[in-house]
């Protein structure tokens, strides 16, 4: 990546703590909404939007719609990639904001498959699509605004701060879940309760939105736009002149989806229909495992700003590939203890490769596309690696048994670890 010379005239510099409460924040509330349909996904959505079928194949299909997010998720990150390189950081993360919000609240109001039918998982699906529109373009975004006000020597830190948002958004989202089940009855819970997480997100949108239209443009991108150094068409600049950097930064990116959704979705899945949890102690669970998960994301920046972002990642998969080899002994002990170490030891695993990724994702990009090309790597990685996970590790638990899924885990961490070795590491700050 070439350095930039100094602007003319500089844009009003971002206090710190106001660019990473910004960018946390955001993804914060992205995340939140993800994960609360990611819940519903498995506990209500099959037996109120998908109740022609059997008990099965109705989770099935909710999970189908829950990839339709990911499948969403690079459009979003094309279209808001390409306002984000051409317009700028801040606008561009206030639409994608409002976008995932919009949907989320739409699919709290809608009516069941009792009431309207088909056209209940139909719009199901559309909102679901919106969320994801709204993810694609809301994480490249964050992840910028960090990195890119960032002083010399702590643009993993800075990185790390919108990765954050995910265990905070999930703690909520399983937290309130928790929480509505345990104070309502399952009659009331699946009448309106479950409703509630959705509408409610609403009042995050609006801090959000505050808190995103008080700061500046960033440096960098200030820099770009004084040296006119836009381009007109970012996607195509980066399918043309970056594909290298692409392909790398999807499959560098795959086995930390995997790792995370089989660890959520597929866990919790399987964890209420195989293992007899009920949805209350498994969630609950799930609410402790993923302190663990908080704890590892600034560990593993720390150490990436120190030893390199590049052997941050390569380290942290050879441990996602060496806990797919146990993933079937580990979940299968029979005891709620030891659960709650599988899904520590996953979640944590999962904070050391997902605390240095955003960073190195956006250092593979120059400045005049890094928004379209750090955002459509990663939601490319969401497609391979999240958008179909949970269906086929319930698909090869069900056909081979457990042991397959964790072959599965550890099949995408070798694909990582192969893209990781071919990235080349960006010394400059």
């Amino acid at each position: 990546m070439s350095a930039a010379a100094p602007a003319s005239a500089p844009a009003p510099s971002n206090s710190p703590a106001r660019v990473l409460f910004a960018s946390l924040i955001g993804t914060t509330i992205e995340f939140f909404d993800f994960y609360i349909y990611a819940t519903a996904a498995v506990l209500v959505f099959p037996k109120l939007f998908f109740t022609s079928a059997d008990p099965g194949t109705a989770v099935l299909q909710s999970l189908a719609t829950f990839a339709l997010a990911f499948i969403a998720r690079p459009v979003g990150a094309a279209i808001f990639g390409h306002y984000g390189d051409r317009i700028g950081r801040k606008a561009t993360l206030v639409a994608a904001l409002l976008t995932m919000g919009l949907s989320t609240v739409a699919i709290g109001l809608l009516p069941t498959y009792d009431s309207i039918g088909i056209l209940a998982p139909a719009l199901l699906a559309l909102c679901r699509f919106g969320q994801g529109l709204g993810l694609g373009g809301e994480w490249g975004g964050a992840v910028l605004l960090a990195t890119e006000n960032a002083p010399p020597g702590k643009r993993a830190w800075y990185g790390m701060f919108p990765q954050l948002g995910a265990p905070i958004g999930f703690f909520l989202s399983t937290g309130i879940f928790l929480l509505l089940t345990d104070t309502l009855g399952d009659e009331t819970f699946f009448a309106w309760g479950w409703r509630i997480p959705f509408v409610a997100s609403a009042a995050l949108v609006f801090v959000g939105l505050w808190v995103r239209l008080r700061i500046n443009e960033t440096p960098a991108f200030q820099r770009a736009i004084d040296q006119h150094e836009r381009v007109k068409l970012p996607m195509l600049q980066v399918l043309r002149n970056h594909p290298g950097a692409l392909v790398a930064g999807t499959f560098g990116a795959l086995a930390t989806f995997v790792l995370f959704y089989l660890m959520t979705v597929f866990a919790l899945s399987w964890g209420t229909s195989k293992l007899g949890y009920t949805r209350e102690q498994f969630l609950l669970l799930q609410l402790g495992s993923v302190v663990f998960f908080a704890i590892t994301i600034p560990l593993s920046a720390l150490f990436a700003d120190r030893r390199g972002r590049r052997l941050a990642m390569i380290l942290s998969t050879v441990a996602v590939i060496g806990f797919g080899i146990f993933f079937a002994p580990l979940f299968s002990t029979g005891s709620a203890w030891g659960t709650l170490l599988f899904l520590g030891l996953g979640l944590g695993i999962m904070g050391l490769t997902y605390g240095p990724l955003g960073t190195i994702l956006a250092e593979m990009f120059p400045t005049a596309v890094r928004y379209t090309g750090a955002s459509l790597a990663f939601n490319l990685a969401g497609i391979l690696g999240a958008s179909f996970a949970p269906w086929i590790a319930t698909q090869l638990a069900n056909r081979y048994g457990l042991a397959y899924v964790g072959y599965y885990l550890a099949a995408a961490g070798a694909l990582t670890l192969i893209a990781l070795l071919m990235v080349r590491e960006d010394d400059s700050d």
